[in-house]
């Protein structure tokens, strides 16, 4: 008898778990926006906002240039642009080395790009940088060259194809929704990889080296994850 009474009390004490969390649901649907789960979430990313940045852009509701946590290799880089270099080299028949005035003088494009991180997440961000074909250009690759590594201060790398990056006009980005690259986002530089998964995106990035391999492999990839990292194919070990 006191077995099945303990029985009973379990299911009793079950149930009402259930039947308070289908409550709990009834009751974030029907309370105020501001004690809803979707109102926190929104709150976290309004509080994500640097003062200045653009919230909107030509219809567009704009995401927080700074991610909801940080997935670098190695934490958050704070670069100090007075002691900064970008090096433009590996097979070029005319190597460029960058300050970070040198770049941001340069003629600008903006663009409204949507980054994907494999964790599930998506931002959509107003991008205003210089057009890699500027500064790939301007360092004269060699014949040889079909990809382009990407080389950051924290010793993250990754590639593209030369030919993608030219024919997609990809931008190395400066500002996001209107103000300077945070240091989350990769102050100085950031690739915006448009069309590739999040891990494409390099930040921080302080070389971009020519090369003729174009089986390298960067940080992530080197873990089995998709060196083309195209949107529409799984980003893991389909290459």
């Amino acid at each position: 008898m006191k077995k099945q009474l303990a029985v009973a009390i379990v299911l009793l004490l079950l149930l009402t778990g259930c039947a308070k969390t289908a409550a709990t649901t009834a009751d974030v649907t029907a309370a105020p926006a501001e004690t809803t789960e979707l109102d926190a979430v929104s709150r976290a990313t309004m509080a994500r906002y640097r003062e200045g940045e653009l919230q909107e852009y030509d219809g567009t509701r704009l995401y927080p240039a700074v991610g909801p946590r940080d997935n670098s290799i190695k934490g958050i880089q704070y670069v100090d642009v007075a002691d900064y270099q970008l090096t433009v080299d590996g097979l070029a028949a005319n190597p460029m080395d960058y300050s970070y005035t040198d770049v941001t003088s340069l003629p600008s494009v903006q663009r409204l790009v949507t980054i994907y991180c494999v964790e599930g997440w998506d931002a959509t961000i107003l991008w205003e940088g210089v057009p890699l074909k500027t500064i790939l250009e301007a360092a004269s690759p060699n014949p040889e060259v079909n990809t382009v590594i990407f080389h950051a201060v924290d010793g993250y790398t990754t590639s593209l194809p030369l030919q993608e990056i030219l024919d997609n006009d990809l931008i190395l980005a400066y500002h996001a929704n209107g103000i300077a690259l945070p240091p989350e986002m990769g102050y100085p530089f950031i690739l915006v990889a448009e069309d590739k998964w999040g891990y494409k995106w390099a930040r921080w990035i302080n070389r971009i080296e020519l090369s003729s391999d174009d089986t390298y492999e960067g940080y992530w990839e080197g873990f089995g994850y998709s060196n083309s990292a195209d949107l529409d194919q799984p980003s893991y070990g389909e290459d």
